[in-house]
């Protein structure tokens, strides 16, 4: 029990801070319905969980090794990065007013990958702290620790998904068009952090 409960402390602290995958579950939770935000939550989570798995199991021993694999993650990263922050500033107010439109279950599926597998933050925090602590666990405490990091996402995504619905009622558009500035503005700083620690390591 006590690994599982440090993998769910781990597992908050990974997902927790505010980035691209929380944005995503906002946004959804106060552009559509409580039903279709609650199932985008869960494809959320099926794609955290398994980049968990992977960052626990081995992605970390490969980047470590293969420093171009490092520096297409960053290059690639930075780069959609800046392109869902430039969308956002983009965006006008009737575009995110909460119309309850739902996009398609494929393009929902397609961001979310792409909000999880292809964000360099969720892979090199994942690597990081994941992977180190794999090699620090008894063999025999591997499961219950990683199954504590997979209950701490379901929790974290449905419990955001829930409250966010709960209160969408008071945010108007120009409300939401601010908050999209905003997050847009932070993420196009961090994708140019990405993309300059990528010109670094090609120096």
């Amino acid at each position: 029990m006590g690994y599982f409960l440090q993998g769910f402390t781990m597992g908050l602290a990974y997902v927790a801070p505010i980035g691209l995958q929380n944005l995503f579950v906002i946004n959804s939770a106060l552009t559509h319905t409580r039903r279709r935000a609650l199932l985008t939550a869960l494809i959320v989570i099926f794609f955290d969980v398994t980049l968990a798995l992977a960052c626990f199991f081995g992605i970390g021993a490969i980047m470590e090794r293969y420093t171009w694999m490092q520096m297409i993650i960053l290059l690639v990263g930075s780069l959609i990065v800046l392109y869902i922050g430039i969308g956002l500033l983009r965006s006008k107010a009737t575009e995110i007013d909460r119309t309850k439109t739902e996009s398609t279950i494929r393009k929902t599926i397609t961001s979310a990958c792409v909000v999880t597998w292809f964000n360099p933050q969720a892979i090199i925090d994942g690597t990081m702290m994941l992977g180190a602590f794999h090699v620090t666990l008894p063999a025999a405490q591997s499961m219950p620790f990683i199954v504590g990091v997979a209950c701490a996402s379901c929790i974290w995504f449905t419990t955001l998904t829930l409250l966010i619905s709960m209160f969408s009622h008071k945010f108007n558009a120009k409300v939401l068009r601010m908050i999209n500035i905003v997050c847009g503005i932070v993420i196009i700083f961090y994708g140019g952090k990405l993309f300059f620690s990528f010109i670094q390591m090609l120096g």
